[in-house]
C-alpha cells in the first residue's frame, strides 16, 4: 500500500466505514443461514412426528435416516442420530402450546429460528415448559448469551427469580417503566460464586461482592453498570453512605442497592428511601427515569415487606439473596501456618 493511501484521512474514513459494512453483512448472511438451518431442523422433526416414522419404519429408522443423509450431503453436519433425535424433540417440545403447533407466526418463528442449534438443545432439555423456553429464548437474543452463560442462568433459575421480587413499582412508578423495572429484579439473587465463611457481616458481603463484580452484575441482569460502593450522600449536616450504586441503561435510572445479611426490617425500608431521594436530587439528570432502590437482605416475610412498601413514597424492591458456599469459622485455624510447614520440613531432613 502506498504512504499517500496510508496518511489519506478520507481512504481512512472509507476503509473504516467499508470494514463495518462487510463485518454487518457477514453477521446478517451468518443469522439468515442459521434461520435456514434451524427451518430445515423444524420442518424434518415435523415429518418425523407426524409421518409416524419409528412405528411405521421399526427401531432402525433414525440410523438409516441419518446414514441416508450422510450419503447424500456428506459436506453437511449436523444429520447425526442423535441430532434427528433432538429435532424430533423440539418440534414435540414446542408444538405443547397450541399457538405454535397450529400457528408459528412471522415473529415467533423470528425467535425460535434465530438462536443457534446447541443453544436450542439446552432449552429444550432443560427447561420445564414452552413459557420459560420461550422466555430464555428472548434473554438469548436480546443479550447476546453465549451457550455457557445460557447455561448459568438456567442453572440459577433465571425464569422463576425474574420479576418476583416484592416492590411497589406499580404504585411508584408509571407505566410501562413500573412493568419494566418489575422484570429487571429477581428474587432470589444466587451469590454461589462467593465464598464466604460462616457469620460473615455486611461489609464482608459487600467486599466479596465488589470482588466479583462482574459476577455480580451477570447476576443482576441486563444494563447494570457499576457506579460505586459506600457512596457518600451528603444530607443537610449529616452524611450517609450507600452500599453499592449501579445505573441501569434499559431502564435509564440510578439503583441503590443495600444489603442485609439478616432478617429483612421494617426500617430498612426508610432509610434506602432517604437514599434513594438523595440520588434524585444530587445525580439523576433530567433525562433520567426516577431512582430504584433495592433491599437485598437473607430472609424476609413477604407480608411485612408488602406492609412495609404501603408506607413509601419511593420505588423500591425488596429481594433475599442465596449463598451456599459457606466455610466453616474454624477452617483458617486449621489450615497449617508456613511456620508448621517449615518445622514439619525441618524435621524430616
Amino acid at each position: 500500500m502506498s504512504k499517500l493511501i496510508k496518511t489519506d484521512n478520507s481512504y481512512k474514513e472509507w476503509i473504516t466505514g467499508l470494514k463495518h459494512r462487510i463485518r454487518q453483512s457477514q453477521v446478517k448472511a451468518v443469522t439468515k443461514v442459521n434461520i435456514e438451518l434451524i427451518r430445515m431442523y423444524w420442518e424434518l422433526g415435523k415429518d418425523i412426528v407426524e409421518k409416524q416414522s419409528e412405528s411405521k419404519w421399526g427401531d432402525g429408522f433414525f440410523a438409516d435416516l441419518s446414514q441416508d443423509l450422510k450419503d447424500e450431503f456428506p459436506g453437511m453436519e449436523g444429520f447425526s442420530l442423535t441430532n434427528l433425535k433432538y429435532m424430533k424433540r423440539m418440534y414435540l417440545f414446542y408444538c405443547q402450546d397450541d399457538i405454535i403447533r397450529h400457528q408459528l407466526g412471522d415473529e415467533l418463528e423470528q425467535k425460535i429460528f434465530s438462536i443457534p442449534w446447541r443453544h436450542h438443545i439446552e432449552i429444550i432439555t432443560k427447561a420445564k415448559s414452552v413459557a420459560e423456553a420461550l422466555f430464555y429464548i428472548q434473554q438469548t437474543l436480546e443479550q447476546g448469551w453465549s451457550r455457557n452463560v445460557l447455561l448459568n442462568m438456567m442453572a440459577t433459575g433465571l425464569y422463576e427469580a425474574k420479576g418476583k421480587a416484592v416492590t411497589n413499582f406499580s404504585k411508584c412508578l408509571p407505566v410501562p417503566h413500573g412493568d419494566l423495572a418489575q422484570q429487571t429484579l429477581k428474587d432470589p439473587y444466587n451469590f454461589d460464586f462467593l465464598t464466604m465463611r460462616d457469620g460473615y457481616v455486611e461489609r464482608e458481603l459487600e467486599d466479596a461482592l465488589t470482588e466479583n463484580i462482574t459476577k455480580f452484575l451477570l447476576e443482576l441482569g441486563h444494563g447494570f453498570a457499576y457506579v460505586g460502593r459506600q457512596v457518600r450522600l451528603e444530607i443537610g449536616e449529616e452524611e450517609f453512605f450507600a452500599d453499592l450504586l449501579f445505573y441501569n441503561f434499559k431502564l435509564r435510572s440510578f439503583v441503590v442497592v443495600e444489603l442485609k445479611t439478616g432478617r429483612f426490617k421494617a426500617e430498612y425500608v426508610s432509610k434506602l428511601g432517604l437514599y434513594v431521594t438523595a440520588v434524585n436530587y444530587q445525580m439523576k439528570h433530567s433525562d433520567d427515569n426516577p431512582t430504584i432502590g433495592l433491599l437485598i437482605c437473607k430472609h424476609k416475610d413477604e407480608v411485612v415487606a408488602k406492609y412495609t412498601l404501603e408506607t413509601t413514597t419511593q420505588p423500591i424492591g425488596i429481594s433475599e439473596y442465596e449463598l451456599t458456599k459457606l466455610l466453616p469459622d474454624n477452617f483458617k485455624s486449621s489450615l497449617p501456618s508456613i511456620e508448621d510447614i517449615e518445622n514439619e520440613l525441618k524435621e524430616a531432613e
